[in-house]
């Protein structure tokens, strides 16, 4: 679980601390505050220096192409704060059990990276502007990553768009915790239900129905079934026959996405953006609950976003007496941002005195 996070140069981020994370944390704050660039930067971490995740339809808003990748030139300049490409992303964190972890990422490939020979025919290092100049590609088109687990030798990865598509090399150790992450809109169909059949053969999939049961009483059972020809969910509410999740509402689908990305980031983080969308607030204190002890059981801290008061006073109404939840606000005053943790006491009065929290 991660304790603390820092974030540098990314996005709307000059520089950000978070600290006091718990198991459930929900993050409010204005728009353009920074929430869900905090989702992405959390993302990006936990790759462990994977450029690919760069171009991922998760962190690049707007685009995206086959196998989740999608960009036009200069698509990551986006990334750094004011659209500044010199200068470097940093996202460091503190983890429960792997220590200090660092993500680094610049702009223009990793040096050295190759020689030339003038023709005197003395070999000359490149540089990574050098690099880029000598194969024709601006530093706009190249991204390199760097990841650092506490003392251990750095993990080099990077990306850059040519001709022929993108160019991708992976650092050589593992993601070093899991992640998933829900955006605010849309879903996979086909995903979930085979996340669902996971469940399934595992004799777990209760945690999904129990979860659904707060929408929809009359849900007795879940099933993933190809009777379409492409993989869904189909929920039995006692109709002569089964019924696509979909069918029953957004959020049905929304809630079974989040619950069903909780087993998904076993041990690791489920990102949630505006997590109130499509449920009904008198639902969403049930939502919090059934969402707390999923994420319990499989060992999954929730990173989660929103704008609704609603959903804040739900969240205390439902988690306020657990020691699992944090409520942080992101405030953003010209290149100065600030993470507010609110304490138990502080959070009882400001809910008590209506005070803004979002």
């Amino acid at each position: 679980m991660l304790t603390r996070l820092t974030i540098k140069n990314f996005r709307a981020f000059r520089e950000l601390e978070a600290n006091d994370l718990g198991a459930i944390n929900l993050f409010t704050g204005l728009n353009n505050a920074g929430k869900t660039s905090l989702l992405e930067g959390v993302f990006l971490l936990s790759g462990g220096g994977r450029p690919d995740l760069a171009v991922n339809p998760n962190v690049v808003r707007g685009f995206g192409g086959s196998e989740g990748l999608g960009a036009p030139v200069g698509l990551w300049k986006e990334l750094f704060f004011n659209l500044d490409v010199d200068q470097r992303i940093e996202i460091a964190a503190t983890h429960r059990s792997l220590g200090e972890l660092t993500l680094k990422v610049e702009a223009g490939l990793p040096g050295p990276v190759a020689t030339i020979t003038p023709a005197n025919g003395t070999e000359v290092g490149h540089s990574p502007n050098a690099a880029a100049a000598a194969t024709n590609v601006s530093e706009e088109r190249a991204l390199s990553l760097s990841f650092q687990k506490g003392a251990d030798d750095p993990q080099q990865g990077y990306i850059r768009l040519s001709g022929s598509g993108f160019e991708v090399t992976r650092p050589s150790a593992g993601a070093p915790f899991a992640s998933t992450i829900r955006s605010s809109r849309g879903g996979n169909a086909q995903e979930d239900a085979v996340l669902l059949g996971r469940l399934r053969r595992q004799k777990r999939s209760e945690i999904l129905l129990e979860a659904l049961r707060v929408v929809e009483p009359r849900l007795q059972s879940v099933e993933d079934s190809t009777a379409t020809e492409v993989p869904m969910i189909w929920g039995d509410v006692g109709l002569p026959e089964l019924v696509p999740l979909p069918v029953m509402g957004e959020g049905m689908a929304r809630l079974a996405r989040i619950v069903l990305g909780v087993s998904a980031a076993k041990s690791g983080v489920l990102l949630i953006d505006e997590i109130e969308n499509g449920l009904h607030h008198s639902v969403l204190a049930n939502v919090w609950r059934v969402l707390e002890k999923a994420a319990l059981q499989f060992g999954t801290q929730v990173f989660a976003t929103t704008h609704s008061l609603e959903c804040v006073h739900a969240a205390y109404e439902a988690l306020s007496e657990r020691n699992t939840f944090r409520l942080h606000r992101l405030e953003a005053d010209g290149e100065r941002n600030r993470c507010i943790t609110y304490g138990r006491d502080a959070l009882d009065g400001a809910v008590a005195h209506g005070l803004e929290v979002r």
